[in-house]
């Protein structure tokens, strides 16, 4: 503890999305921690659906003790339709600096059938660490199947889960 605040705290996040159908090329991508992969099918969401970072901004929000994404930015809100996520991981970056911490570590793991992760994992920390002006090797990137079980099994979803450490700044 320094002046009553923890050297060091950790938050989880954690989101889902719905996938569909799309015969619009223009359409058949989804954004992962801000990198288009191609896909014949799309995210369903309000925003533009970039989970990894949803999940990413949730788990410092939280860490923080800030609430969750959704308190902060609701899909309720038109003004947020269709935005960036970045911008909403910005923000809550924003937030732990201004409650004097930074953010120490990251670990995502992508929950999805298709389409394989793996390959695009380095562009996706290479995208975060600039970002969020952080060292790359503090950002880890992983990605699971469900071994065609669930609506994740089926293609019907894609899931994913983070968490974030976070270091008071002396």
């Amino acid at each position: 503890m320094l002046n009553n605040k923890p050297l060091f705290r950790v938050g989880i996040g954690y989101d889902v999305h719905q996938l569909i159908n799309t015969d619009d090329a223009n359409e058949q991508f989804i954004t992962i921690c801000g990198v288009k992969i191609h896909h014949n099918k799309k995210i369903n969401a309000h925003s533009d659906g970039d989970l990894g970072i949803h999940v990413l901004t949730d788990a410092i929000l939280g860490c923080i003790g800030c609430g969750s994404i959704g308190q902060h930015f609701p899909n309720t809100n038109p003004k947020l339709y269709k935005i960036n996520s970045s911008i909403f991981l910005l923000e809550a970056q924003k937030k732990a600096k201004d409650k004097g911490y930074i953010i120490s570590n990251i670990d995502i793991i992508i929950i999805c059938q298709q389409p394989k992760i793996m390959p695009y994992a380095l562009q996706m920390k290479k995208y975060l660490a600039n970002l969020l002006k952080i060292d790359l090797n503090a950002i880890n990137i992983k990605a699971v199947t469900t071994e065609k079980l669930g609506f994740i099994g089926k293609e019907k979803g894609i899931a994913a889960q983070a968490i974030v450490g976070c270091t008071l700044i002396t």
